[in-house]
């Protein structure tokens, strides 16, 4: 059946005005001549042909693609080469920073729950965290940061760093912890019954260091008072010498309330913890008096205090005495006396220090390292002293990995902070800074130590789940020790600490990371696309027409899949259904 093409619909009925207005004007008459409509074709052939629309769309793009400009390409690759840029600056920024991948990390925390992720507090969960209920209380423990048992004086060193550099040493992390020790240590409930304690109470929660010695003075002008003295003996003492004079006043000052504390430590649970402050401060006052002793070369005496300290408080291990009192006897190189110390206090059931570890390995090796050659040992392996000096090391190293690189010299020294954390790089530099020269002295023991301490990493392949001698290493070392060193920055600073010759290097920190983190997928991806980006842009500004080849040429294989799916779905598909998907 066939429609007839002149239907009335088909038919313009024109104003006889119009059409004799336009008769003598060409132009307007043709302007105004109904258009002729073409026949309408059988109704048979109006259904559309399988794929035709899919070769409309095939069309579309060519003619788009055939449209575009070389500069649309250009802008298109410089675009994208210009944002994968600025993303991969600040993921190397977050990830130096933080230690980890922004993107990966918004996706474990965000992302992951929406796309079905594991919930941590679903009950399915709470039989392996209560399973990992000890190790987690482990991590906790070893992640404690603890006192350095030989920091530094602030006003007799620290300042002097500050008044050569302009910079501060210590972080605000590290000085908040000494206020809260300071505070812990020096004070008590019955404060306020005595003005110069109430009045140095307040001043241990000053921030601001002019305040806390301005209080100082404000409370010896009303009584002698032993951490008043203490202050001013930190903080306001240029040299050791007189930090030395001072605390001498402060330990007049702290027996005298000692003995008065203790005879009345029974009366009264007040009267006992005014006895356990009186304590803290007294033994505070020895311990820093041997350091300033050992300070100014009276060594044999500064152990002599130190030993006396240790057998009158013995219960005090807060303080770690036996530290200080191991530099000083390594310093007169009295070995045996380090090994009587070692042999009590390197227990199992004691918790290790790096300053213990590393001085037990440094006995070992001092034994071996004189004769130690690293040709004759892989010719005839090890002896019996070698090998304990190897394990010792080993031991020494999987309990603190960072300190070899200081010992090494292959980092470069910090001073100390004031507080440290336990296997992290804090730690490391504490003990370096002090007993390099140790090591020094003993002939061939770096040596050993340079044969032998990578070794420690074949035994522990994956140090963050399971350890060899001591427990996994705690993931939280890093990033406490950011909070505890200074920044890494570049500045004026000292050549040596008594001069004021000034050299323009690097001085603030770069922590020491275990084990290396390689760096995210994110960092390399974003990199390789910045790049890639960018070179597509400049070989599109260079060659414009050869690139559009290329890019039609790439986009024409990227659709050819496709094409082929289509072609394989029309044969199989019956043309009625076809019809009807297309129609939809």
């Amino acid at each position: 059946m066939r429609v007839d093409s002149s239907t009335e619909s088909d038919v313009t009925c024109w104003p006889a005005g119009l059409v004799a207005l336009c008769v003598d004007d060409p132009c307007c008459l043709a302007a105004c001549s109904p258009p002729s409509l073409p026949p309408t074709p059988p109704l048979s052939c109006s259904i559309t042909a399988p794929g035709s629309a899919m070769f409309g769309t095939e069309s579309s793009l060519s003619m788009f693609l055939n449209t575009l400009t070389p500069k649309f390409y250009v802008a298109l690759t410089g675009t994208s080469s210009l944002i994968s840029g600025l993303i991969l600056i600040f993921e190397w920024w977050y990830f130096r920073k933080y230690g980890t991948s922004f993107i990966e990390q918004v996706s474990v925390s965000h992302l992951r729950p929406l796309l079905g992720g594991v919930d941590n507090n679903s009950p399915n969960n709470l039989n392996s965290s209560n399973g990992d209920t000890d190790s987690s209380r482990q991590s906790v423990s070893e992640c404690k940061v603890w006192r350095n048992p030989l920091n530094l004086f602030r006003g007799a060193e620290y300042n002097r760093y500050t008044w050569v550099t302009g910079r501060e040493p210590l972080t605000y992390y590290d000085m908040n912890l000494s206020a809260q020790d300071h505070q812990t240590f020096f004070t008590c409930d019955s404060d306020h019954l005595r003005p110069a304690d109430a009045i140095m109470q307040k001043a241990w929660r000053e921030r601001n260091p002019q305040a806390r010695i301005t209080a100082a003075h404000e409370a010896l002008d009303l009584e002698d008072c032993a951490t008043a003295y203490i202050l001013l003996g930190e903080e306001e003492a240029t040299t050791i010498v007189e930090a030395e004079k001072l605390f001498k006043q402060a330990l007049k000052v702290g027996e005298i309330c000692y003995r008065r504390s203790q005879q009345l430590q029974h009366h009264g649970s007040q009267y006992e913890t005014q006895h356990r402050r009186d304590t803290n401060v007294l033994v505070y006052i020895k311990r820093r008096l041997a350091m300033c002793s050992r300070k100014l070369g009276r060594t044999r005496e500064a152990v002599k205090m130190m030993r006396d300290l240790m057998k009158e408080f013995p219960l005090l291990s807060m303080f770690n005495i036996h530290e200080n009192l191991l530099e000083s006897l390594l310093e007169l190189q009295n070995y045996a006396d380090v090994q009587a110390v070692l042999a009590k206090y390197d227990d199992i059931s004691l918790p290790k220090s790096a300053t213990i570890c590393y001085t037990a390995a440094l006995l070992k090796a001092r034994a071996v390292s004189d004769k130690f050659s690293p040709e004759a040992a892989s010719r005839r392996g090890l002896s019996t002293a070698e090998m304990n000096a190897v394990e010792a090391i080993h031991r020494a190293v999987e309990f603190n990995p960072h300190v070899p690189k200081y010992l090494l010299e292959m980092k470069s020294l910090i001073l100390p902070p004031e507080h440290i954390l336990k296997r992290g790089d804090s730690e490391a530099i504490a003990y370096a800074f002090f007993h390099l020269q140790h090591w020094k002295r003993v002939e061939g023991a770096l040596n050993l130590l340079h044969c032998t301490w990578e070794g420690t990493f074949r035994m522990i392949p994956y140090p963050l789940e399971k350890g060899h001698l001591f427990y996994p290493y705690p993931v939280c070392t890093e990033t406490a020790d950011r909070e505890l060193l200074p920044k890494m920055e570049t500045h004026q600073t000292w050549q040596h600490f008594s001069s004021l010759e000034l050299s323009n290097f690097a001085v603030f920190h770069e922590v020491s990371v275990y084990p290396k983190k390689e760096l995210p997928f994110f960092i390399l991806f974003t990199a390789g696309l910045c790049s890639f980006t960018a070179m597509l842009a400049l070989l599109t500004h260079q060659f414009p027409e050869l690139m559009g080849v290329f890019a039609k040429a790439f986009l024409s294989t990227l659709f050819a899949p496709l094409n082929f799916i289509m072609e394989k779905v029309e044969s199989l598909l019956p043309s009625s259904l076809w019809h009807q998907l297309t129609r939809i």
